[in-house]
């Protein structure tokens, strides 16, 4: 079991590490241009090649989307919750309690824990909730309803031509499997790296109020995944993807919403760094249970 668990984590921790030690020393790491890779690129290969190569009927995928859906609405109710009763702003607080980091973290723990068959379905999970991230995430930060964003998002063209494919059992050509693994295969290592990065240069501020947040997040997230598992009957390897993705910390993209639409950046960035940090501490009792 400790080779199993240190298999699943110390990849994460080693390349976030390299990415934090990097920036760290001062060394030029161009984040504006990386996540622009990862986004517009990277991460629709990845989703494209994960959902039509590997063995996922529909059924799975429509399961598990809908186990995913639940498991947000869950987190939003959660948020409007804890929000209300500390008095703050839903606009600024409540993106980064219900959007978890479902990419630059959610998505190696599970193919670390599960294999091809994890990041598969973990891919599902990244892909709902970017989808929800860039419509109704962006809405809360902006404080008003703008879908051009989602337009222009190409990880939601490769969800729709997944789906296509998946549905109509076509034969995607070898030539395009292959270009499309390879340049998916950019998104990981990538995200893993930013994030190190991200993390070595947000600030905390307003500890106490940002680390509950950050459990309520955290744990909060952990126990609504359990419910809804149970609630769908997911099979070991799915229940198992929902739960480490629903537990992650709260995603940086919340804190560039904050930033960009001025709505309390420096808590969100306390939110991501905090969260992120008790992460590492509980992803062995996490892995411990999922995998066991």
């Amino acid at each position: 079991m400790l080779s199993q668990l240190s298999a699943v984590i110390l990849p994460v921790l080693v390349i976030a590490g390299i990415g934090f030690t990097w920036a760290r020393m001062g060394r030029r790491f161009d984040s504006v241009f990386l996540t622009d890779i990862v986004t517009n690129i990277g991460t629709p290969c990845l989703v494209a090649h994960a959902l039509t190569t590997l063995d996922l009927t529909p059924e799975a995928v429509a399961q598990m989307g809908g186990a995913v859906l639940t498991a947000v609405a869950g987190f939003l109710v959660l948020g409007l919750i804890t929000l209300k009763l500390l008095r703050l702003s839903l606009n600024s607080y409540l993106p980064a309690l219900t959007f978890p980091n479902t990419g630059n973290m959610g998505m190696p723990l599970a193919l670390f824990a599960f294999g091809e068959t994890g990041l598969a379905l973990a891919v599902v999970y990244f892909s709902c909730t970017v989808t929800l991230q860039f419509t109704l995430g962006i809405s809360l930060s902006a404080g008003n309803l703008s879908l051009s964003r989602l337009v222009r998002t190409p990880t939601i063209y490769a969800v729709l031509i997944s789906i296509a494919v998946l549905q109509f059992d076509l034969q995607v050509p070898t030539w395009i499997e292959n270009t499309i693994g390879v340049l998916g295969g950019l998104t990981i290592p990538m995200m893993l790296l930013t994030l190190g990065v991200s993390l070595a240069q947000l600030k905390v501020s307003a500890l106490g109020r940002n680390l509950l947040l950050s459990c309520v997040r955290l744990a909060g997230g952990f126990l609504i995944a359990l419910a809804v598992a149970h609630l769908f009957e997911l099979p070991p390897k799915a229940a198992g993807v929902l739960i480490i993705q629903s537990s992650m910390p709260v995603a940086v993209f919340n804190f560039l919403f904050a930033q960009y639409y001025g709505r309390a950046h420096g808590d969100v960035a306390a939110m991501v760094v905090i969260s992120t940090a008790l992460s590492f501490l509980t992803l062995p009792l996490l892995a411990y249970f999922v995998l066991q």
